[in-house]
């Protein structure tokens, strides 16, 4: 397995609306396991490919406190939604930055595991906020998308700082 590299905002490549898998692969499982390490070494509890520079609708997530009930959602659509929300949201892709957003409180999701099945599930609570929140990666959209114009350009700047800062 391999760590792979985060893109973080504003990275254009973070805009880029993820294709449908055709065929979950070799290569689409090898990917997972590769997320799920990079997923729990960052450490975060999702992530979606577009993050990692592979723009297939693929996403992995795991809000187990002991990082060992992982999900995998191949080719996700959101069926129902139901409730409102509020969550205090971070992405690894908008490192260090914490916002309070509204999301639906239960979801229905259908999707492929890595075996190529299609599976429904139900999810409510922080594990339906996170399934939202990496959905909206694959659309190439951001939780700080939300935010006001004001704040996004605050956070923007600041993560430009710190990239600069890092060099």
């Amino acid at each position: 397995m391999a760590l792979l590299n985060i893109l973080h905002f504003p990275d254009d490549r973070l805009r880029t609306k993820a294709k449908p898998v055709d065929k979950v692969t070799d290569k689409h499982r090898t990917l997972i396991s590769n997320m799920l390490e990079t997923m729990y070494d960052a450490p975060g509890i999702g992530l979606a490919a577009t993050q990692i520079n592979f723009h297939e609708r693929i996403l992995v997530i795991d809000i187990s406190e002991e990082k060992n009930e992982p999900i995998v959602l191949i080719n996700p659509e959101l069926l129902e939604k139901e409730g409102d929300q509020e969550f205090d949201e971070g992405c690894l892709s908008v490192p260090g930055i914490y916002e309070t957003l509204h999301r639906a409180e239960k979801v229905r999701v259908k999707a492929l595991n890595q075996k190529g099945e299609s599976f429904e599930m139900d999810a409510h609570g922080l594990l339906a906020v996170c399934i939202q929140h990496e959905m909206d990666h694959l659309e190439g959209k951001l939780f700080v998308d939300y935010l006001s114009q004001l704040k996004k350009q605050r956070i923007r700047k600041k993560l430009e700082k710190q990239q600069r800062n890092a060099m």
